[in-house]
C-alpha cells in the first residue's frame, strides 16, 4: 500500500547558491519579489561588515565575529531599499507555526531565525541561535528550506526538528522569529543607496561604543590572541575551531572580508570614486591577511607553537590600522557628489 504525503505547498523558488545564511535567505525572499541582487551587494547594502571580540564567562573560548548582530543586516537592507519588513515573534509554538504556514499557503517564502543545532541536515552539532534560513514549503512531515551552499542549498528537515530549532533559547536566539519582505510596486534602484550604506558601515566601524568593536576590537584581538594557548585546556580543539569559524562557518571566507571586498569591487563598476577604489584595494589586502591569521591560529592549536599566535597578533594590529584607513576613505564618499550622497 502506498502512503500519500499531502504536500500543502512547495512554491517555485530560485535556490541559488550563496555563502552566508542571512544573505542567502534575503536573496530567496527578494528574488521572489522580482529584485535580484548579488550576495555581496545584499551584504554591503545591509551595512553588514563589523568586528567583535567576544569573551564572557559563559563562553568556553573567545569568539571573533566579523558582521553586525543577527537580523540587523535584514533591518538595514529593508530600510535602505524601502521594503516592507513584517516580523513575527511569539512564545507560542502553535502561533509561530500558524503564522509561517499562512504565509507559505499565500505563496510567500518566509525567513526564519533559529538554532541550527537541531536541523536534520547540519553535520556540525554546535548551538548557533543566529542562523537564518528561507522556508518555501512543507508537507505532513517535513519543512522545505533554502540554506547556504555549504549546508546543501535547497534542503529539508523534519517539522519536529524545525520546531525545536525555533524554540531554542540562548545566545543570539529570537522568540520563534519569522519575517517576510515585500517590495513596493515600483522596485527600488539599489545603486542610489550604495553611498549611504557604505557611510553607515564606516561610521559604526570607526566610532565603536566599546573597545571590543570595530577597528578598536581588532586591535584588542591582536593583543589578546597571543594568550590563547593559556586561555584553554584543549588548544588542539579550540584554536582550530576558532579558525574554522573565521573561514568556513558561513562567513564567505576571511571573516566576511571577502564578501565586503567583492561588494566594493561591484560598486567600483557602478561609481567613479577614488575613495571607493582605495577602500576596495585595502579590503582586498585585508581579506588575504585575515585568511593568514586564521591559518596561524589553526597551526598554533595543532602544534602548540606560541610564536604562531605572536605573528597572528602582529597581523591583527596591522589589520586594525588597515581597515581604519579603508573605512576613513570610504567615509569620504559623501563629499564626491555621487548618487545617493548627502553633503
Amino acid at each position: 500500500m502506498t502512503t500519500v504525503i499531502d504536500v500543502v505547498d512547495v512554491m517555485d523558488i530560485d535556490a541559488r547558491g550563496a555563502q552566508h545564511c542571512e544573505t542567502t535567505a534575503l536573496g530567496v525572499l527578494l528574488r521572489h519579489q522580482g529584485l535580484d541582487l548579488s550576495e555581496p551587494m545584499l551584504f554591503g547594502l545591509g551595512s553588514g561588515l563589523s568586528f567583535i571580540y567576544w569573551d564572557a564567562k559563559n563562553l568556553g573560548f573567545p569568539f571573533l565575529g566579523g558582521r553586525v548582530k543577527p537580523f540587523d543586516l535584514t533591518r538595514n537592507l529593508a530600510g535602505r531599499l524601502g521594503l516592507e519588513l513584517l516580523v513575527q515573534e511569539t512564545t507560542s509554538p502553535r502561533k509561530a507555526w500558524d503564522s509561517v504556514a499562512a504565509s507559505i499557503d499565500a505563496g510567500h517564502p518566509v525567513g526564519l531565525q533559529l538554532d541550527s543545532y537541531h536541523l536534520d541536515y547540519f553535520g556540525s552539532k554546535t548551538h548557533f541561535g543566529g542562523h537564518v534560513v528561507a522556508m518555501y514549503g512543507y508537507d505532513d512531515h517535513r519543512a522545505y528550506l533554502v540554506d547556504t551552499d555549504q549546508q546543501g542549498g535547497a534542503v529539508s528537515t523534519s517539522l519536529t526538528s524545525l520546531a525545536r530549532a525555533r524554540a531554542e533559547r540562548g545566545p543570539m536566539t529570537a522568540k520563534h522569529r519569522s519575517f517576510t519582505l515585500t517590495a513596493p510596486r515600483e522596485l527600488p534602484s539599489p545603486h542610489g543607496q550604495i553611498v549611504p550604506a557604505i557611510a553607515a558601515c564606516a561610521d559604526a566601524f570607526l566610532n565603536p561604543p566599546i573597545a571590543n568593536l570595530g577597528h578598536r576590537g581588532i586591535e584588542k584581538a591582536g593583543k589578546l590572541v597571543r594568550t590563547w594557548l593559556q586561555r584553554t585546556d584543549n588548544p588542539q580543539q579550540d584554536l582550530p575551531q576558532a579558525a574554522l569559524l573565521m573561514e568556513k562557518a558561513g562567513t564567505g571566507g576571511a571573516l566576511f572580508r571577502n564578501l565586503y571586498r567583492d561588494f566594493l569591487a561591484e560598486c567600483t563598476d557602478l561609481l567613479d570614486s577614488s575613495h571607493l577604489r582605495t577602500g576596495h584595494t585595502l579590503y582586498a589586502e585585508a581579506a588575504t591577511l585575515w585568511t593568514e591569521v586564521a591559518a596561524l591560529i589553526k597551526k598554533a592549536g595543532e602544534s602548540g607553537d606560541a610564536q604562531c599566535l605572536v605573528r597572528a597578533g602582529s597581523i591583527l594590529g596591522n589589520l586594525s590600522r588597515m581597515e581604519r584607513e579603508a573605512m576613513q576613505a570610504l567615509s569620504r564618499l559623501g563629499s564626491e557628489g555621487l548618487p545617493g550622497a548627502t553633503r
